[in-house]
């Protein structure tokens, strides 16, 4: 029988443990002879450079380093990188792809935590309950607490999805799923694509304009670096409801809290310019914005699909099958 193909994993222990359940691991070892890090820290470029010599494959996830000329130089009989988390493009540069090293991601185990996260958001935000726990734990009498306006359901709410990719869509099932009416603004997104999602295509100006609730499901890439500014938030209607749970970089933050300080509008936001978020920042002190410190895609079962994910990966490749998450160099302009 031929050795098992090596595999180095670069992730320190906590973290490896934190993704990859028991069976997870007896599946991975069953499969492939792995190496451990048995760091608790991460290694930089250098460290990686002097250690991944004669493995085919790698799995890694945050805070592994950037894969350098020198990284690769080492790097000869590399096959394939397995990312346990999602973004690739700060740790792999294109020189991973030219060399023909396969590449695979565990972006689509993080998106259902994210939809999930951002159905709870429109929903609460739609109820105000939030409001309410205030006023009650502030003290308010009975009466008072129930003052705020009554809410609405998101049964028949129109809302307005920008960004249709691995979140987006999984936002899109979440929505459909409870009667919502789905407008999408995605100008990747083919119209048949748009008709098997049961969603409306529609520009950005008319959905912003027409929809009462959008969602930022995009990916942080040159051309979407600021798409919602003054004049994008100005075309959302009184009362509107803007979620960000993909990146602050979507929205200039400037002219975010400008409009936001007029009260015409309301957010939940789990992502910042700044993280972790100043003490004296404004979005602190709004009454009109609930703020989450970028949890949206934290979730139990989300940490135990990435490992499973790239545990599923591994056998597919070795056994000569497509990968399901493939990253090709030609996506990384439109993925995060």
């Amino acid at each position: 029988m031929s050795a098992k193909p090596r595999v180095l994993v670069v992730p320190r222990p906590s973290l490896f443990h934190l993704l990859f359940q028991p069976e997870a691991i007896v599946a991975l070892e069953s499969l492939l002879d792995v190496t451990y890090n048995a760091e608790e820290r991460d290694w930089n470029s250098a460290e990686l450079a002097s250690r991944i010599a004669g493995y085919e494959a790698v799995i890694t996830g945050w805070g592994t380093p950037v894969f350098t000329n020198e990284v690769l130089a080492q790097a000869g009989q590399l096959r394939l990188v397995a990312h346990s988390a999602g973004s690739i493009k700060a740790m792999l540069p294109p020189a991973v792809f030219a060399q023909g090293i396969a590449v695979t991601h565990a972006a689509g185990a993080i998106a259902p935590a994210v939809a999930d996260m951002t159905l709870l958001l429109i929903m609460l935000m739609l109820r105000q309950a939030h409001k309410h726990d205030r006023l009650l734990k502030a003290g308010e009498p009975w009466s008072g607490a129930r003052s705020p306006e009554i809410g609405r359901e998101i049964t028949g709410q129109r809302v307005g999805v920008i960004g249709a990719g691995y979140t987006g869509r999984c936002t899109i099932k979440l929505l459909r799923g409870v009667e919502a009416e789905v407008w999408v603004y995605d100008p990747y997104l083919k119209p048949e694509q748009a008709q098997a999602l049961g969603v409306r295509q529609v520009g950005l100006d008319e959905l912003l304009s027409e929809c009462p609730i959008v969602t930022l499901q995009a990916p942080p890439t040159r051309e979407t670096h600021h798409m919602i500014g003054a004049r994008e938030l100005a075309l959302l209607c009184d009362g509107a409801i803007l979620i960000n749970t993909a990146r602050s970089w979507l929205v200039d933050q400037e002219a975010l809290l400008a409009e936001l300080r007029t009260g015409r509008i309301q957010a939940a936001l789990d992502v910042f310019d700044e993280e972790p978020l100043p003490i004296d920042s404004p979005f602190r002190q709004l009454d009109n914005v609930f703020i989450t410190p970028h949890i949206a895609g934290a979730s139990i079962q989300a940490r135990r699909r990435q490992g499973q994910v790239i545990v599923e990966e591994l056998q597919r490749f070795f056994a000569g099958e497509p990968l399901r998450y493939r990253v090709t160099a030609d996506m990384l302009e439109t993925m995060a």
